[in-house]
This record gives structure tokens, C-alpha cells and sequence, in this order.
């Protein structure tokens, strides 16, 4: 028997395994294969993952890089949003701070008096 995980430890029993089967079978004939009714769904998909075990880590997989790869866009978008705003900000002439005059105009040594102190 080639099963994996629990099922070394402490296998089905053929009844058990019947049982499973066609509590799984009566899910799919009341609601569809694969079930429209979520609730169906997830109770078909726990059967399932009862007789095999790396079905749930299939599907577990699969979930975390989903999740992950929305994360990663929302994290690229705002990441894109944030350099769109910097480069609008650098396009846009707003002149001096409001208050402070030209920085420019002061009294600037030059020549001979730039090295005396």
C-alpha cells in the first residue's frame, strides 16, 4: 500500500474508507460536480483530503502563492503609485518655499575675500 503521512501510522479501515467515498459521492449527485454550493464544496474537498493527504497539501500550496502573489501586486502597485507622485512633484515648477526669498541673493565672498576669514 503506497499511502502517505497518517496513514503508515494508523491506516482506514475498508469500511471507513467506503464510508468516505460515499458520503463524497451523495455531495457530488445533491450538488453538482464539483459543487456550486461553497459550503458543499469545502465539505466534499475535506472528504477528499481524508483519503488523501496531499491533496490538502496541494491545495494548501496553492493558496499561500495566491495569497502571496496578491500581496507582492498590491505591494508593486503601491510601490508604482508612490513613483508616480515623486516624478509629477519634479515636473511641476512651485518656485521658492513661500516666506523665503531667492537663496541666491545673498552676500556671496568671491575671489580674495572667499579665502580670508
Amino acid at each position: 500500500m503506497a499511502d502517505s503521512g497518517i496513514f503508515r501510522i494508523n491506516p482506514l479501515q475498508g469500511w471507513q474508507r467506503d464510508a468516505i467515498l460515499k458520503a463524497a459521492q451523495l455531495i457530488r449527485d445533491r450538488f453538482g460536480n464539483p459543487p456550486v454550493d461553497p459550503v458543499a464544496k469545502l465539505a466534499h474537498d475535506g472528504l477528499l483530503e481524508v483519503l488523501d493527504p496531499a491533496r490538502r497539501t496541494v491545495r494548501m500550496q496553492r493558496e499561500l502563492s495566491e495569497a502571496t502573489r496578491k500581496a507582492a501586486l498590491t505591494a508593486r502597485a503601491e510601490r508604482r503609485a508612490r513613483e508616480r507622485r515623486a516624478a509629477d512633484r519634479r515636473t511641476a515648477n512651485l518656485g521658492p518655499p513661500p516666506g523665503v526669498g531667492d537663496r541666491r541673493q545673498g552676500d556671496r565672498r568671491s575671489g580674495e575675500r572667499r579665502h580670508r576669514r
